[in-house]
């Protein structure tokens, strides 16, 4: 690159490719590290970190995924593959021309802070060592990458074989197998479908209720209705609406074996399977409360009942990691560290983020407008409010999303059509800030 950067973005899947072009099309001379030899993060099936499977697909509608700056292809079904989506981060590179500054099979070790407003980047890469000294840093390495099991353990002396569901791949893993599928969220359902036709058996095994969404409601894609409500109600009454509406349609998730969920609808990461319910429905997956122990091949639920098992899946989510950042600047973990507008670090000036956050639909268009927030900034269009502010912003945005969401990970937690438009006021906030007040007159 002829221009030293003056940015540096960690990551090239969805959310690294959106900053980069944001930067570029803001003429800011950036350089995007990425760990391995290709873009697109967690959809490159079979790429290292990629929890990709085979029979993995958007369980967002294309039209309620897809980037503004980038339409995907008319003619695809609504729910794509992850070959498909792959393909669509990778045509985004070639069509902005983002690959020159992307530096593949670079690995960032670590990132400090030299003074307010200058990060020196650490990276390995193939031909050694990598130093840049840039104004800042987006952090977009993504929060799928490293496993959480249960801890502690369950009791019990286990023989059974045992996965988390990253390491899943495609339904010959469970051919001929006796499956217990453990957790509630989507790739869950996905790999308990799967197995309901591979295995010789399989067992979801569920702790707490989850509103289970099919994909289409009244004959659309279900996004789209509970997006054309967010546009015109408060979510209390979007619940109570799309909450009656499921309910019309699907009935109860008790009615199928599944425990009952204790929170509302849009009070937790929505769960969407067209085939889970019909396959509970004929007995080709059964459904189990929590697991209590494991002993030898036998699994114990806590209702009392037991079953032989051959393989146990967790689907147990993901530990939120930033390893290459000081710990004192992420407040005790990356998954609780308070963020303005889920973006700007409030006491670290050039620490930003696109993509840390768990969104009730599609992360795509979320992070493109994080990534033109960003850009703003950089360039003077957008004024941040002082430090303090922003600190008052982020206790009051928590303390509605622990009202919302509880304690799972309220620090995160954003919904998506609301987190949309507050971006788009906030962009427009900020230019006025950044405007001095005779220039507004």
């Amino acid at each position: 690159m002829g221009v030293p950067p003056r940015v540096a973005v960690i990551g090239a899947g969805a959310a690294g490719l959106t900053a980069v072009k944001a930067l570029r099309d803001a003429d800011v001379p950036t350089v995007c590290f990425e760990a391995t030899d290709q873009v697109g993060g967690l959809w490159v099936y079979g790429a290292p970190d990629s929890p990709a499977y085979r029979t993995l697909h958007l369980n967002t509608s294309r039209g309620r995924t897809e980037f503004a700056d980038h339409p995907m292809p008319a003619d695809w079904p609504d729910y794509p593959d992850h070959r498909r989506v792959a393909g669509y981060l990778a045509d985004y590179v070639d069509r902005f021309g983002l690959g020159d500054s992307i530096r593949l099979r670079h690995t960032v070790e670590r990132v400090t802070q030299d003074r307010p407003g200058t990060w020196t980047v650490r990276a390995s890469g193939p031909d050694g060592p990598v130093e840049v000294t840039v104004d800042a840093v987006v952090v977009a390495n993504g929060h799928n990458r490293v496993p959480r099991l249960p801890d502690p353990p369950y009791p019990g002396t286990r023989t059974a074989e045992q996965m988390h569901s990253h390491d899943y791949r495609g339904p010959e893993q469970l051919a001929g197998k006796r499956v217990l599928v453990v957790g509630g969220g989507n790739s869950a359902m996905d790999i308990a479908v799967d197995a309901s036709y591979a295995a010789t058996r399989t067992l979801l095994s569920v702790r707490r209720g989850v509103w289970v969404v099919p994909k289409y409601l009244l004959g659309r894609p279900s996004d789209t209705l509970n997006g054309a409500l967010a546009r015109r109600l408060p979510w209390r009454l979007r619940q109570r609406i799309s909450q009656a509406m499921l309910t019309a349609t699907v009935g109860s998730p008790a009615r199928y074996g599944l425990p009952a969920p204790t929170h509302g609808f849009l009070q937790d990461h929505p769960t969407l399977s067209d085939g889970l319910l019909s396959r509970l429905t004929h007995g080709d997956i059964e459904a189990r409360p929590g697991v209590a122990a494991l002993n030898g091949d036998r699994v114990e639920f806590t209702d009392g009942r037991s079953d032989s098992v051959d393989l146990v899946i967790w689907c147990t989510g993901y530990r939120v990691e930033i390893p290459f950042l000081d710990p004192a600047l992420l407040d005790g973990g990356a998954d609780t560290v308070a963020l303005y507008r889920h973006v700007f670090h409030p006491d670290a000036p050039g620490l930003t983020f696109v993509g840390l956050m768990q969104s009730t639909g599609s992360a795509f268009p979320l992070v493109e407008a994080q990534a033109k927030l960003i850009a703003a900034q950089l360039t003077g269009r957008y004024a941040l409010p002082d430090p303090h502010r922003q600190r008052a912003a982020c206790r009051a945005e928590l303390r509605a999303a622990t009202a919302r969401w509880g304690q799972r990970r309220p620090a995160m937690r954003v919904d998506f059509d609301v987190y949309l438009a507050e971006l788009t006021r906030e962009l427009a906030s900020g230019a006025r800030r950044a405007t001095p007040a005779g220039a507004r007159q």
